[in-house]
């Protein structure tokens, strides 16, 4: 019998390597892509993707979608006390695993389970401990097209943002680096792939700095 779980969902490379493998693993069903958005952008918290793109990502997946609402000011506690009350609700309706691309940042792994377990929840972590190399080659290899939406700039420069995710890509990444941006190098948009039904189709727009930090590129829909 397959366990159901909740899905940590970006929209990015790293949730959708681990949707594949928990597909893959024939063990668990998927009940509902959870993703974080900031009210006041209307966009993917961090990642700066418009609500409309993440509907239609879903909607490829075929996947029930759960939108959760933050201010973009919000507080530790304000975000923890929102997250919880959502998972209160799943875990009413018998579901007490929740999934995560994290890859080896043990801080953030600590920290989630520790906020799972004060609810009776636990947390899985399909990618844990994988080369981070080797699974931005596989992401490549099996088909996956994400496109780079935010850069942060201590890492990187701005010609980043706005490209495919690709070999060229990688090979153009400084020393250091990680190649799948899991110290927040840089964050992306996955628009197709062997989990999708068909791709999400947009455009690039404009690119802007925020916090003469960190570079967005706009992704229009279609």
């Amino acid at each position: 019998m397959k366990e159901k779980v909740i899905l940590s969902w970006s929209g990015g490379k790293d949730s959708a390597m681990a949707l594949y493998e928990l597909q893959q693993s024939a063990n668990y069903e998927i009940c509902s892509l959870l993703t974080t958005l900031t009210r006041d952008y209307d966009r993917i918290s961090m990642h700066g993707v418009r609500r409309a793109l993440l509907e239609k990502q879903a909607e490829s997946l075929g996947i029930p979608l759960e939108k959760v609402y933050i201010g973009k000011n919000a507080t530790n506690e304000e975000y923890e006390k929102i997250m919880k009350d959502v998972m209160l609700k799943y875990k009413k309706m018998g579901i007490s695993l929740v999934a995560f691309g994290d890859i080896f940042l043990e801080d953030v792994r600590r920290y989630r389970e520790s906020n799972l377990a004060k609810i009776g929840m636990r947390g899985i972590f399909p990618l844990w401990n994988r080369s981070t190399g080797d699974l931005a080659y596989k992401f490549i290899e099996l088909g996956f097209r994400a496109i780079v939406t935010m850069v942060d700039t201590q890492f990187l420069d701005g010609s980043f943002v706005g490209r495919e995710y690709n070999e060229e890509f990688l090979n153009d990444l400084p020393s250091g680096v990680d190649p799948c941006g899991e110290n927040g190098e840089f964050h992306s948009f996955v628009y197709d792939g062997p989990i999708f039904r068909s791709p999400v189709p947009f455009k690039i727009g404009a690119t802007v700095l925020r916090e003469n930090r960190f570079y967005f590129v706009d992704l229009v829909p279609l």
